[in-house]
């Protein structure tokens, strides 16, 4: 227990934290300039942030094994500290991590039909990126705390985008784009000035995309299909999209009408009604689409439906709403 505090006491103090100054402030706008100082310092980049909070947990690990012993009080003021850092650096953090969101997407998109029924979770609390004052984020990044307010616009962002993933996987080159920033960030090619204004694009870039579905006319769910439909490689006349707009709204429209029943997913029968009503509907659309396109396109919409939509009446999208 001794030797865990300690080696987290030496990572704290090769960053430049000073645990004596702290336990020594009184009051308490001194304190708390301390404690950001500390977050600051350990949020210099993702591997400092991640070492820390792995030498802390096994702090706390290593501190409930041995009670109740009475002697374990001597430790108390280390824990309060690792614990209040702990703390203010994870309410910067969304609950969501991005790269496990990322592993469970590249999962569902390697694994067959009828083998996962795994549903990427949705973030608790959506962020509408419209309403974030940027102008107001950049004078708090000049403020001082630059690799705290980063930190801060990274968890806006993942918490978005983990949302906006949810609800349509053709996004997956947002996640990429936002974790090559952060990897090369990590990896020393940038400093910190070019990862926040790289993130602040990033975002508004997002915001964009998030409202797209509005401009195509199109609802969230209707804009998940539509995507699957034309992306990556579908090239559409405007006359095009507007067929494959009408196809995607008549085919969700006979799926909730007529056969996602309830638990259509368990029984081989409502599957295959469930398949064909797919296959019959993109029938219709354009010529532009070859056979094999065509093809692969009915899979990878049934492949959609089996797993945003469970039942009548649920879906990803109901909960979402």
């Amino acid at each position: 227990m001794r030797s865990a505090i300690d080696l987290t006491l030496q990572f704290c103090t090769q960053h430049g934290i000073n645990f004596d100054k702290i336990q020594a402030a009184t009051e308490a706008f001194a304190l708390t300039k301390l404690w950001n100082d500390a977050v600051e310092l350990i949020l210099i980049n993702d591997d400092s942030k991640q070492r820390y909070l792995a030498l802390t947990q096994n702090v706390n690990k290593l501190y409930k094994a041995i009670l109740p012993d009475p002697a374990s009080g001597e430790f108390n003021p280390s824990l309060y500290a690792f614990a209040e850092i702990t703390k203010r650096i994870k309410s910067l953090t969304p609950q969501v991590d991005i790269a496990e969101v990322k592993a469970a997407v590249e999962e569902i998109l390697d694994k067959s039909i009828g083998t996962s029924n795994y549903i990427i979770p949705a973030s608790n609390q959506p962020i509408d990126l419209s309403k974030i004052d940027f102008e107001s984020l950049k004078a708090q990044f000049a403020s001082g705390y630059k690799h705290t307010e980063t930190e801060k616009l990274k968890g806006i962002i993942s918490s978005q985008l983990t949302r906006m993933l949810h609800l349509n996987k053709s996004r997956m080159n947002y996640l990429d784009k936002f974790q090559q920033m952060i990897d090369e960030y990590n990896a020393g090619s940038g400093n910190v000035e070019t990862l926040f204004a790289e993130l602040v694009e990033f975002a508004q870039e997002l915001n964009i995309e998030d409202k797209r579905a509005i401009g195509e006319n199109l609802s969230e769910e209707e804009l998940a299909i539509f995507d699957l439909l034309t992306k990556p490689d579908i090239t559409l006349t405007e006359k095009e999209k507007l067929e494959v707009k009408k196809v995607v709204k008549e085919l969700l429209s006979t799926l909730k009408q007529e056969k996602l029943v309830l638990d259509w997913r368990r029984r081989q029968q409502t599957k295959a009604a469930v398949k064909v009503a797919i296959e019959e509907m993109l029938d219709k659309l354009p010529e532009s689409y070859s056979t094999a396109a065509y093809q692969r396109k009915c899979q990878e919409i049934y492949q959609h439906v089996y797993e945003c939509y469970s039942e009548a009446g649920r879906s990803i999208y109901t909960a979402a709403a």
